[in-house]
């Protein structure tokens, strides 16, 4: 018997950053935002850079399968870019990752915008709606904070 292979949770500043990895990671974001919800916005906003930024993704032989993004807003930390393979779906990474930045953020206030569909999700990590569900991109959304 083989055994299962396993997703490995890995953390990292850009500077930090190797360009195969950077590379799995901007094209699952683009594979997923723009190709397959169909969104054109500007997804390298130049926060991915930012020395306060971390990097969080799931790796399994190599290939980016999941990611977020913990951005510092100045006492408040941002949970972004929250994606999963299509492929990977429904193995629970989206939680381990969102577990581990929230370990990473500690005590730390934190907030996100969730696609309103996955409010209920958030909702199981602490996460409580903020503000009126609004439109961007196409795809309703709701702010969210922690702590």
């Amino acid at each position: 018997m083989h055994p299962e292979p396993h997703d490995e949770i890995r953390v990292a500043s850009f500077r930090n950053l190797d360009t195969t990895t950077l590379y799995g990671i901007l094209k699952l974001r683009a594979d997923v935002f723009v190709v397959e919800q169909d969104c054109v916005y500007p997804d390298l906003d130049g926060r991915d850079t930012e020395p306060g930024t971390r990097h969080v993704w799931a790796e399994r032989d190599g290939a980016v399968r999941a990611y977020l993004r913990i951005l510092d807003d100045g006492g408040v930390e941002r949970i972004g870019r929250v994606v999963t393979a299509p492929d990977a779906r429904g193995n629970g990474l989206a939680g381990r990752l969102l577990a581990e930045a929230l370990t990473i953020i500690g005590s730390r206030p934190s907030v996100l915008h969730a696609q309103a569909h996955l409010a209920a999700f958030y909702s199981r990590y602490g996460f409580v709606q903020t503000g009126p569900e609004y439109v961007e991109d196409g795809i309703p959304h709701v702010p969210m904070a922690r702590g």
